[in-house]
């Protein structure tokens, strides 16, 4: 009987270890985790149990002068930010930026995009610079289509952000998504406002 309960005893012992071993405590591996993204220069944005949401400070310092410098300079109709999982984006209306139907950067747009440029440009984050139209059809003979236009547009935004501003260029990727991104339905003059537009990711 004693051989018998010290066999049980170290049995229970075994199992005991092996759940315990088995157990991995979620918060404080997302924690380690977080701490080695941070320290590598990647932002993170994790939950824990006391679902309290840890986030980097560079990030909220972005926000905050993005923010800032948009009711700074009176741009809250043409500027707006997103934040999701691919990162903040900044939508910027193309009636701050561009003639209609054109993809010319003119001293306005300068202005604009250098005031964005001294936030963004000593942050380490790749950035996409997209561009967008609505779905009234162009045929020109410089822009014989909607993707024509929104790759042009994109183009000019990144040439000069890097040519004049002193944005890395190996950090600078351009997309053209055309009229088939849209933000609001293009069902009335004020939702194809919000559809043109040039949105400058920046990526997590």
């Amino acid at each position: 009987m004693i051989t018998y309960a010290d066999l049980i005893t170290l049995l229970l012992g075994l199992f005991i270890i092996l759940y315990a071993v088995s157990k991995v405590d979620l918060g404080k591996y997302q924690n380690v985790v977080a701490a080695f993204d941070n320290f590598f220069g990647k932002e993170s944005v994790i939950q824990i149990h006391s679902n309290a949401k840890i986030m980097n400070g560079p990030k909220d310092q972005l926000n905050e002068a993005l923010s800032k410098l948009i009711v700074e300079y009176n741009y809250s109709n043409s500027i707006q930010l997103e934040e999701n999982e691919r990162g903040i984006t900044i939508h910027i209306l193309d009636d701050i930026l561009f003639a209609p139907g054109q993809a010319q950067i003119n001293e306005t747009s300068k202005l604009v995009l250098q005031r964005l440029a001294n936030v963004i440009r000593s942050i380490p984050n790749d950035i996409r610079i997209e561009g967008h139209t609505d779905n009234a059809p162009i045929n020109t003979a410089r822009y014989p289509s909607n993707w024509h236009l929104s790759v042009d547009r994109a183009l000019n935004t990144a040439y000069y952000l890097i040519k004049d501003e002193g944005i890395p260029p190996d950090k600078v990727s351009i997309v053209g998504y055309s009229e088939y991104r849209p933000r609001a339905a293009n069902d009335s003059p004020a939702s194809k406002t919000k559809n043109r537009r040039v949105d400058l990711v920046i990526l997590k």
